[in-house]
């Protein structure tokens, strides 16, 4: 599937580094589930929603995690950025406030080269509490 994205679909967002699916920098949804694309035949993405990092902002607006990815300098060199905002996006969908184990267990598999790894937990942390602070009344809010 990597191939056909690349070089088919020309979807640059999905990295081609180690193809034995060590790194992660290759990692798309397929149907809602994050799979690495250098292990996942193309055939078996038949008729399936594969998503990538292109397909999450709608109209040209950013998710929160993207913003946020922007906001606490989670992108450094920006190589492995797709796959890590896919994997916390959709941490975030399913764990809303997460904790620090589920956020270690949703991007194991994942590298940065740059180390940015505390921006990228800072970046998940601040949407979830901004999530947070949306499910409160108004007047429970902090000020």
């Amino acid at each position: 599937m990597l191939d056909l994205l690349r070089d088919e679909l020309e979807v640059r967002s999905v990295k081609a580094a180690c193809w034995g699916g060590e790194c992660g920098l290759c990692t798309v949804l397929l149907n809602g589930t994050l799979v690495k694309s250098c292990l996942v035949l193309a055939v078996e993405a038949d008729g399936g929603e594969v998503t990538t990092v292109e397909g999450l902002s709608k109209n040209g607006e950013l998710v929160p995690i993207q913003k946020a990815f922007i906001e606490h300098g989670a992108a450094q060199c920006g190589f492995c950025t797709p796959a890590w905002v896919l994997a916390t996006h959709q941490l975030l969908k399913t764990h809303p406030r997460p904790t620090e184990k589920e956020l270690t267990e949703a991007v194991s598999g994942l590298i940065c080269r740059c180390g940015t790894y505390n921006q990228i937990r800072e970046a998940v942390q601040d949407v979830a509490k901004a999530d947070s602070a949306r499910e409160k009344p108004l007047a429970q809010r902090p000020r």
